[in-house]
């Protein structure tokens, strides 16, 4: 299977003493190995073959570089085998960063880096003319409310096996379409789409984005819900936050005159809502396509988090009651 890569790297590298070493897979169905050859390494990133001015991956990365993002090199690319050689950056991601220290505070100079990256991919994007697929592509109610039935169908059917009664179906739709909507209406900025601590590398102490093929436009709090009630961290309340606090400095001067600090905080916690349920439709689904077990832990905490943001909208009391009344908050999913 690995054979083919050969004559790529050969080619590439001008060399053919280099070894392949297999990492980790992700949430997705790529494939990344380290490329280690002398004193130096790269990640070749296996994807389908693809067409380099339509290639998701090399449109964004175009987009984000010309915008100052940090993004990973790409050294070189092969359309018809589907391969990508990129810079290695590395295995230290802003979620080990969070673990290894004993107080989360300290990781807090990273979360501003971070908080860097972002604003200049929600704003300095928008600066440059550049019609990449982040720019073509958003969030709307179909794919809001597209996500929220990921979360339906792989959560509540398929591994919990909930059977809902008409009234209960009736409260997700309504529930899902005015959420949905709410969001759409929302101004529309690049974002990322999975800004976690999974997808944020640090080299030479230096934040790095990676994973960043699904960028579109989308309501502003969306990337900050992801890095803030990230699934994979437990980031306190308070430290929270804070860096909520100076996400809005760092971005005062690129939002609109009028923009109501008190209207983002309301659309971030109904961000909240969609962004972190349908994360537990992710963790479901890795569980039901290919019994994958690793996510399975996040989905109670997630789940609670979703029930947080809840109490900001009586509106939606009677989704809140749903949650509590299946009892998929005492459920042990691991």
């Amino acid at each position: 299977m690995e054979s083919h890569f050969h004559p790529f790297l050969t080619r590439v590298l001008n060399r053919t003493d280099y070894r392949l070493i297999q990492l980790a897979g992700d949430a997705s169905a790529r494939r990344y190995y380290r490329i280690a050859g002398g004193d130096r390494t790269w990640v070749l990133m296996v994807w389908e073959p693809f067409k380099a001015n339509e290639y998701p991956f090399l449109s964004v990365h175009r987009h984000f570089q010309a915008s100052h993002v940090f993004v990973p090199e790409v050294v070189s690319f092969s359309e018809e085998e589907g391969l990508v050689l990129l810079e290695d950056l590395g295995d230290l991601t802003l979620e080990r960063k969070f673990w290894e220290n004993q107080n989360p505070e300290m990781v807090i100079p990273y979360y501003e880096k971070a908080l860097d990256e972002l604003v200049k991919i929600h704003f300095l994007t928008l600066r440059n003319n550049i019609n990449s697929t982040a720019v073509r592509t958003q969030f709307d109610t179909e794919k809001f409310i597209w996500e929220f039935n990921y979360c339906r169908e792989h959560l509540l059917v398929q591994l919990c096996q909930l059977t809902l009664n008409p009234e209960q179906e009736e409260v997700l739709r309504a529930t899902f379409t005015s959420i949905s909507q709410r969001l759409h209406s929302e101004p529309k900025w690049i974002s990322h789409r999975d800004y976690h601590s999974r997808n944020l590398m640090i080299k030479l102490d230096q934040v790095r984005v990676i994973d960043f093929q699904d960028a579109r436009r989308g309501p502003l709090p969306y990337d900050l819900v992801s890095l803030l009630r990230d699934s994979y961290v437990q980031i306190p309340d308070d430290m929270a936050e804070g860096l909520v606090r100076t996400f809005k400095e760092k971005a005062k001067p690129y939002l609109p005159k009028d923009f109501s600090s008190e209207h983002f905080d309301l659309m971030y916690e109904l961000q909240t809502v969609q962004r972190c349920f349908k994360a537990c439709g992710s963790f479901s689904s890795f569980w039901n396509t290919r019994k994958d077990t690793r996510y399975l832990k996040y989905i109670s905490s997630t789940l609670r988090r979703v029930l947080k943001s809840l109490y900001y909208f009586p509106e939606y009391r009677d989704f809140g009651n749903f949650l509590l009344d299946s009892g998929l908050l005492e459920r042990k999913f691991e």
